[in-house]
């Protein structure tokens, strides 16, 4: 039954030097209208002030939790402490310079719940440094399996929820790059289970130049790498998915 009492949710973030964002991305989560949630902030040897600013609202709140990691790992490593420690049924994920919908976790449940979805995504905009929208919505497909994820890998990281009771618990594979989707890949292959988008903006997905993320030509190396190395698909099915990979992420930026 869908109640608030029943249902924690377990979010993890990595953070690693996030001081210029962490607090707006620390606030979207308190400000959610759905309260019973745990936030797992695992700081990745940062070298700026992240650390000392998380220590303020774990100094005031239970709900926040501070894992400090003694030598940096990468976001996939500091995930999975994250999950080590999650005591929740349901599992999301929020970037360390991402901002939520103060709905989004209210409305997703409701819909994983009522639907009996045991993994979801959202559409999400697209913003700038100082929070300006780039993008007001990137639409996906309403269902993913493996091969259309393949085909389509916009699922963002800080959109999706799954129900790690009834799917079992899981890890992020340890590369350094493209982790996410290698991890949604895993579980949809591993596991057979679909993933269903909620057609609702309730991420704002910051792009901050220099990152990882807005790095476009890393993008499309660390998609191959994951095709190739980790799924370890054959060269042809390799060009095949890749080919749609390129298509839908120019289709997504028009």
């Amino acid at each position: 039954m869908y109640t608030e009492e029943n249902n924690l949710i377990s979010i993890i973030t990595p953070v690693y030097n996030a001081e210029r964002f962490i607090e707006d991305t620390i606030k979207s989560v308190q400000q959610q209208t759905y309260q019973n949630w745990e936030l797992i902030l695992v700081d990745d040897c940062s070298q700026d002030n992240s650390r000392i600013m998380i220590e303020k609202y774990v100094a005031i709140d239970s709900r926040f939790k501070l894992i400090s990691l003694k030598e940096n790992l990468g976001a996939a490593e500091a995930r999975n402490k994250g999950l080590d420690i999650a005591k929740g049924r349901f599992i999301a994920f929020i970037d360390s310079d991402d901002c939520w919908h103060r709905e989004k976790l209210s409305r997703q449940l409701a819909f994983m719940i009522k639907q009996n979805y045991l993994f979801t995504y959202t559409n999400f905009a697209l913003v700038n440094e100082s929070g300006e929208i780039l993008k007001e919505s990137v639409v996906l497909p309403e269902r993913l399996d493996y091969y259309g994820l393949l085909k389509n890998t916009a699922i963002a990281c800080s959109t999706v929820m799954i129900d790690r009771d009834a799917l079992g618990d899981f890890r992020m594979p340890l590369v350094r790059k493209g982790q996410d989707t290698a991890t949604w890949l895993m579980l949809m292959r591993e596991r057979a289970v679909i993933a269903y988008g909620l057609d609702q903006v309730l991420n704002y997905y910051r792009q901050v130049e220099g990152s990882i993320s807005s790095n476009k030509w890393g993008a499309i190396k660390r998609t191959w790498n994951t095709y190739r190395n980790i799924e370890k698909l054959p060269l042809i099915e390799c060009l095949y998915y890749f080919s749609h990979y390129i298509f839908q992420a120019i289709k997504r930026r028009i």
